[in-house]
């Protein structure tokens, strides 16, 4: 374990409880890591998302491209109409908003249709799909003002949609990277698995290996392409395995009748992922904008996240039914959406506007486009039921791989 955060947070003790007696409810005493970031992170009365699902609760720890104003909406704005535009103008066009957090996207994209896509926002009915009762709980107070304006907005879960009813963009934004994960490492030439029990000398919570909780965690690296246990590994090889984001993709195409699924993360394609070179893996928790590798403290009081593996997205995507058209970075793609645009558009003069204003505005765009930060994040586009001979603006830049 790396060096944690500092300030002062110790763990939520009603969570903990919560997780030491699901332990002891267990046969063999231990819950997959999976399991433990499940209840760290949704426990719906003392989970991470609950209990700071507001705004500045969460900015405390990080912040997403959404908290740097407008820019980041508008621009994926301009993207769904064009969408509208190739899937022949359907109504409704059904955005589908995956793990909306604080609600930060929804008035952007929404506001931008309506001054510069009317017909588009005529057309649009916006599904926000959120697992967090407490997110959903400050979502509906931030959107207040919204939803009592215009109609097209709800709340949803899955089971509320029916398979096939979509016509429209499935999108989500830093969601796929807070799936609990399983956690797995190579031992004595075989791959195990990392389970949480309790030390039984200090009652905290431990980790010991053992045989693979499921058989899927094999077909995983098989769909990827990636054996573990050869020679390009060093020994021991830890990493994590997101079968949640395997469920989730295949729930997503079974829901899409035609149109496309946008998906934001920070990540690699698998063989960058499973690097040699990365044998301890990508998990990292994070606490007042410091991060760590220690996932047992501050339990409750800071996120945990591990990168996307895009290559599992896009193959179990196909498997169900998805094409996959391009896999880029955030910064290229808000680039061809018209982000050099926005930033060109500062050197002109504008008197309502002071050096500070400018200065502070450039600063917010190059953020987004950071190829040392945001901008090096992933964006998979994937389609079903278009030919997709015409190319989308947000790829009119050769992406980099």
């Amino acid at each position: 374990m790396t060096a944690r955060s500092p300030g002062i947070a110790e763990n939520n003790p009603q969570l903990c409880q919560i997780i030491v007696d699901h332990i002891l409810t267990q046969a063999d005493r231990r819950i997959s890591f999976a399991e433990f970031m499940e209840l760290a992170l949704y426990h719906p009365q003392h989970g991470y998302y609950t209990t700071n699902s507001s705004s500045e609760g969460i900015q405390r720890d990080f912040f997403t491209s959404p908290h740097l104003g407008r820019d980041f909406g508008e621009l994926l704005a301009v993207q769904f109409a064009e969408m509208w535009e190739l899937l022949d103008r359907p109504r409704p066009f059904t955005l589908v908003e995956m793990g909306t957090g604080q609600g930060l996207l929804v008035a952007d994209i929404v506001r931008y249709l309506h001054r510069h896509q009317f017909e588009c926002f005529e057309a649009l009915e916006y599904l926000i799909l959120e697992k967090s009762i407490g997110l959903i709980a400050a979502q509906q107070e931030r959107l207040q003002n919204l939803t009592q304006s215009w109609d097209g907005l709800q709340w949803r879960t899955w089971s509320d949609i029916p398979t096939g009813s979509i016509v429209g963009c499935c999108f989500s934004n830093e969601l796929v990277d807070a799936f609990p994960v399983h956690l797995v490492q190579t031992e004595a030439g075989e791959l195990q698995e990392v389970y949480v029990t309790i030390d039984s000398l200090d009652q905290s919570f431990k980790e010991i290996l053992g045989p693979l909780s499921t058989p899927r965690l094999l077909d995983y690296f098989k769909l990827v392409g990636i054996d573990l246990l050869s020679d390009r590994y060093p020994k021991p090889y830890r990493t994590e395995v997101n079968l949640a984001a395997l469920d989730w993709m295949t729930t997503v195409a079974d829901r899409l009748q035609q149109g496309y699924v946008l998906t934001i993360d920070y990540g690699y394609k698998a063989d960058r992922y499973y690097s040699p070179t990365r044998s301890e893996g990508t998990l990292q928790c994070y606490f007042q904008h410091r991060h760590h590798n220690d996932p047992y403290w501050a339990i409750g009081y800071q996120d945990i996240t591990a990168h996307v593996d895009f290559t599992a997205l896009e193959r179990q995507g196909k498997q169900a039914g998805l094409q996959p058209i391009e896999f880029t970075q955030q910064g290229l793609f808000l680039m061809a959406l018209g982000l050099g645009d926005r930033l060109n558009a500062l050197s002109s003069p504008n008197p309502e506007l002071t050096v500070q204003d400018i200065l502070q505005r450039r600063e917010t765009l190059h953020a987004l486009i950071d190829p040392n930060g945001l901008g090096n994040f992933g964006v998979l586009i994937q389609s079903k039921g278009q030919d997709n001979r015409s190319p989308l603006k947000g790829l009119t830049i050769p992406p980099l791989f």
